[in-house]
């Protein structure tokens, strides 16, 4: 393994708690948002979804979605000039997450109605729930310079796994549901709540790696890292010796 040849990340997601994770981290994505149709990748799962009675557990079907985000993206920057910020005759590490809340044998992705998150969140309420994130990492190569499409990228290497956390939830009271779902937070986040931001004081505690929750696990992230040959220092923006 060599060290110190910077490399950069792409994000594949538009969640703002994953790239404000990864910057704390002094990673600054590229970020590059997949358009994966998500129902459809469940729809297709060989062992149906979780909890359904086929064989999909939760850790196979968020992973499934992370794998289908990081191989969109890998496939639209494949082609020359689909973002200016990929440093040109460099390989780039690609990473897809997905979150779903499993709660009483049940998957829950993003609510989008308040409706449905205030119902979602008086559930939760007073319980302990699984956060479930899937994670996919990809290396992205350009061709060799002999080849006639030396501006194109391919994948060269893979890894994909699931990280769970337990999240333990407060006493909230209907008032407080109904002000938190008016703020419309909870609408496009996975389970209805998020840690790092308004709904953070609705959750006593977490058990397991607090990142993940966000919706990246940072360890989880590094091993993958390690296992695909990559330094995790070189993804520093500023890499140390």
């Amino acid at each position: 393994m060599v060290h110190n040849v910077p490399m950069r990340l792409v994000l594949a997601s538009a969640s703002p708690a994953r790239r404000a994770t990864l910057i704390a981290a002094g990673i600054t994505p590229i970020v590059q948002v997949s358009t994966v149709d998500e129902d459809a990748v469940l729809a297709a799962l060989p062992g149906g979804r979780a909890f359904s009675g086929g064989t999909t557990n939760p850790a196979d079907e968020v992973a499934a979605l992370a794998a289908a985000k990081c191989a969109g993206v890998c496939k639209a920057l494949s082609t020359p000039g689909t973002n200016a910020e990929l440093p040109e005759g460099e390989d780039v590490l690609v990473v897809g997450c997905d979150s779903m809340l499993e709660i009483d044998g049940q998957m829950l992705g993003k609510p989008h109605t308040p409706d449905v998150a205030r119902e979602r969140i008086r559930a939760m309420r007073r319980t302990s729930a699984t956060l479930w994130t899937g994670h996919s990492a990809a290396i992205l190569t350009p061709a060799s310079s002999d080849d006639d499409q030396r501006h194109e990228r391919t994948i060269t290497a893979t890894v994909t796994c699931s990280a769970s956390t337990q999240v333990h939830f407060g006493d909230i009271s209907d008032a407080e549901i109904d002000a938190y779902v008016a703020t419309g937070e909870p609408l496009h986040v996975a389970g209805s709540f998020t840690v790092d931001g308004l709904g953070g004081p609705f959750i006593e505690g977490v058990t397991g790696d607090y990142h993940s929750v966000v919706g990246i696990s940072l360890p989880l992230l590094r091993s993958m890292a390690t296992e695909l040959g990559v330094f995790w220092p070189d993804l520093w923006d500023a890499p140390r010796p």
